[in-house]
């Protein structure tokens, strides 16, 4: 698998003091992005379950997404 280069900018004083720890920035930022990217890929699963079951012939408008918050509530 090939990979890319990508580069941010931050204040000066940020890099200073990330300098003090003994931590692999890189491999932090690249766990982050993976960890935001599922949790995307959820959000967008999700509202495609919602949408299919609000279609279906006989299902209350609203009945999908009480049934996610009662699910998200109960864990």
């Amino acid at each position: 698998m090939g990979s890319a280069v990508m580069s941010i900018r931050i204040p000066q004083e940020l890099r200073r003091e990330m300098k003090k720890y003994d931590i692999n920035w890189s491999e932090e930022i690249r766990e982050f992005i993976r960890k935001r990217i599922e949790e995307e890929e959820k959000k967008r699963a999700l509202q495609e379950v919602i949408e299919l079951v609000e279609s279906l012939p006989g299902v209350p408008e609203g009945t999908a997404k009480r049934l996610v918050r009662e699910d998200r509530e109960g864990h």
